[in-house]
């Protein structure tokens, strides 16, 4: 099935895909880490050689790797049990295709290997969304890194935040995803993301954190604008 759009140089996207069978494609931390590394080193027009990747069994900073001209930018990402979501930006004619196609047959890869499995892993060609307005792209940022509540109160899009402090704390201390570096902390795993490919909307901290709570406290019956 074709898409309702052409990726186009410049433009934005909400890309996501999910387990063939809605399977779990992250068990533990980690196919998460290793996800995550493949974020940073599959997005690069230099091919990603075995001897590379098993780099990152040997101690070499894999964030530090020369992996060419990046293929897109990314704002931002959330890793979930089942899915995972990115905010990109395409950067080279293809640049998205080119990266989701080889970061996903890299994880695939990985994942088989180490499950003794074979065939698909991710549930056909990757699903994206063309990001046509400014209020659209700011949204984003909250829905992609608002997934990990459903961990601990997993009913709270229907039934709102029962726990609001728990809640703040669980995504502060979640890893997998691009949440800890809008906190400003310091960390390997920064290096994933290209923030001056996007608008500035969060020059402070307290900017990202204002925004990420009014989400939180928004109101099932409210009607969501998108």
């Amino acid at each position: 099935m074709s898409r309702p759009f052409s990726f186009s140089e410049g433009e934005y996207y909400h890309v996501f895909n999910r387990g063939v069978e809605k399977r779990l494609v992250f068990t533990n931390s980690n196919d998460r880490n290793r996800f995550q590394k493949l974020l940073y080193l599959c997005n690069g027009t230099e091919a990603v050689h075995l001897s590379t990747v098993r780099e990152i069994f040997s101690g070499i900073p894999i964030y530090k790797i020369e992996r060419g001209k990046a293929l897109a930018a990314i704002g931002a990402y959330c890793l979930m049990g089942s899915h995972f979501h990115l905010l990109v930006r395409e950067l080279i004619g293809g640049g998205v295709s080119q990266f989701m196609q080889k970061l996903t047959t890299a994880y695939t890869m990985y994942f088989n290997i180490r499950n003794q499995r074979s065939g698909s892993l991710f549930e056909g060609r990757f699903r994206a969304r063309h990001v046509d307005s400014d209020n659209y792209l700011k949204y984003l940022y909250s829905y992609i890194h608002l997934n990990p509540v459903s961990h601990i109160e997993p009913d709270w899009k229907n039934k709102g935040v029962k726990n609001m402090n728990r809640a703040k704390e669980h995504l502060k201390n979640y890893r997998h995803s691009s949440f800890p570096d809008y906190l400003k902390i310091k960390r390997s795993e920064s290096a994933i993301l290209t923030p001056g490919q996007f608008p500035r909307y969060f020059e402070k901290q307290a900017d990202f954190i204002n925004e990420i709570v009014g989400w939180l406290e928004f109101k099932p019956e409210q009607p969501t604008p998108y």
